[in-house]
């Protein structure tokens, strides 16, 4: 992942943030299900002018993956003053998200490798950073209940 793809990932984050911010997590949802839909036949119809075109140069799969992401966790809107409110997780669980998102995109372990490998096309690309964008939200969310639950217990 150079520079630009981790920039472009900051900005999937900051739009995102936004959208749970201005709106909630279901219009975060269905914006990721039509950006998915809108990538995906952009990208098949470069690979049908272009048969040359690979992946490398896309940058929508990190808006899809990451915004999915957001949608499990934090996958709760907050009015502004309450970002950054630390007992109710929402930016802590945002940076954990951005933070997974990027792991699982660079090392695409397991499912994910398997998926961008063998799955040809927008499909292959968009399915890829869904399934690492869901892996990073479960991870988030699961970091943040253990950390939870230690407080509890404290």
């Amino acid at each position: 992942m150079n520079s630009k793809t981790i920039l472009i990932t900051l900005l999937s984050l900051l739009s995102g943030l936004s959208i749970l911010i201005y709106f909630d997590e279901e219009t975060l949802f269905l914006a990721t299900l039509l950006l998915s839909i809108l990538a995906i036949k952009t990208i098949n119809n470069k690979i049908n002018i272009d048969a040359s075109f690979t992946s490398k140069g896309v940058v929508i799969n990190s808006f899809v993956g990451l915004w999915f992401a957001l949608s499990i966790a934090p996958a709760f809107g907050v009015e502004i003053k309450e970002i950054f409110t630390f007992e109710n997780g929402f930016f802590i669980q945002a940076l954990l998200s951005f933070v997974f998102f990027i792991f699982f995109m660079i090392t695409k372990i397991s499912v994910i490798g398997r998926v961008k490998k063998n799955i040809k096309g927008g499909v292959g690309i968009i399915a890829s950073a869904i399934i690492a964008g869901a892996a990073a939200g479960i991870s988030s969310s699961a970091l943040w209940q253990v950390y939870v639950q230690l407080q509890a217990a404290l």
